[in-house]
């Protein structure tokens, strides 16, 4: 996930538009004109995050069921369904993945590790961990399309609504940015834990939901996905911040894809 200019100077409440339009206007590349960048604006934005994750879960969802349905078989629908969140972001969460593994790998100072992020090429340890983390998803969304549509379906918005929202949970404050600009340095603390708490209950209970289709251990099983994605998320979070000494876009780039990663995995392994 790029960095992008730190929003400053007092301004008023922002409205649901505002709030939804930096969510989307960040996390994905749809056509959505940012009006707001300041700090009022990135905690709604930060606390719609989840959102712009069911919008890219329906859509990634939708395609790879569209390929099942044609014949494609469950392996091209799985890629079908990995290759659309990548295709709504720009790649931007993936590059932060691979810049944070690079950091993470270089055995650096935090400073120079920092440095090493900020780089556009991507070494060796960013390479693997993209291999492997795109072969996990693709792995594990063929075998649930496997079991039938619903269960690809229900894994790919659970794992991109999830993903989204750790990155509402790594917007509480008690996280500080890496850097004093930057996308980390936008959101940094702007979300309050108790609503920051609240939108994970949501979203675990809405997995949850996704999951009746299985009956109530599918229930248990989609809600207990969203859990540990949000946990791994949370994992990753404390790592980097342990490494770098706060968060950063690439750091943001790196929870999101964690998480979602997680969430698939844990649903393939029903």
């Amino acid at each position: 996930m790029n960095d992008a200019a730190t929003p400053s100077g007092p301004s008023p409440s922002p409205t649901l538009g505002d709030a939804m339009r930096f969510a989307f206007g960040t996390l994905t590349v749809l056509p959505v004109r940012l009006r707001r960048w300041d700090r009022p604006a990135a905690r709604g934005g930060m606390l719609c995050a989840p959102v712009a994750g069911l919008v890219i879960g329906l859509a990634a969802a939708a395609l790879g069921t569209l390929f099942l349905l044609l014949g494609s078989g469950p392996l091209l629908a799985a890629v079908a369904t990995a290759a659309v969140p990548a295709v709504l972001t720009r790649g931007l969460h993936l590059d932060g993945l691979a810049d944070t593994a690079d950091g993470l790998g270089s055995g650096k100072p935090a400073e120079d590790a920092l440095r090493i992020m900020k780089q556009s090429d991507i070494g060796p340890f960013g390479v693997i961990t993209l291999l492997f983390t795109l072969l996990a998803q693709v792995a594990a969304l063929a075998h649930l399309y496997e079991q039938g549509w619903a269960h690809g379906a229900a894994a790919a918005v659970v794992a991109a609504t999830a993903a989204r929202c750790a990155l509402t949970l790594a917007a509480r404050p008690g996280v500080p940015p890496a850097r004093p600009d930057g996308l980390g340095a936008a959101v940094a603390g702007t979300v309050p834990l108790r609503a920051a708490a609240a939108a994970a209950v949501v979203v675990i209970a809405l997995s949850a939901a996704l999951g009746t289709h299985a009956g109530p251990y599918g229930a248990l099983h989609t809600g207990l996905a969203a859990l540990l994605a949000l946990a791994a998320g949370e994992a990753t979070l404390r790592r980097c911040r342990h490494r770098f000494g706060g968060i950063t876009g690439d750091i943001f780039g790196a929870v999101a894809e964690v998480a979602g990663l997680v969430a698939v995995a844990v649903a393939a392994m029903g």
